[in-house]
């Protein structure tokens, strides 16, 4: 997740997001840097316009989600019925003969 939040950071600042400037940030992070996932996150960002998916992404995301409770009401909270031990301990018997 680091690599991602690092090339969101790169592009907020408007630098390039390649794979040295992408070793740079998680490096100071104090993370280690694995070449193989830097590689892979400059690849599949390749061609992509990073402002248009965050504005998708942002769209999405303030959409509420279908079925979703409004904010004021809080989730109600059921009681369990709570079996007597004895009880358990009968059905739990039953299962060693």
């Amino acid at each position: 997740m680091e690599y991602v939040y690092a090339a969101l950071l790169l592009h907020k600042l408007g630098q390039e997001v390649n794979e040295d400037n992408l070793k740079k940030v998680i490096s100071a992070t104090g993370a280690d840097v694995d070449e193989s996932k830097v590689k892979v996150l400059v690849a599949s960002l390749n061609g992509v316009d990073i402002d248009d998916k965050l504005a998708n992404a942002s769209v999405a995301m303030a959409a509420p989600a279908a079925g979703a409770a409004p904010a004021g009401d809080a989730p109600k909270e059921e009681k369990k019925k709570e079996e007597p031990k004895a009880e358990a301990a009968e059905g739990l018997a039953s299962l060693f003969g």
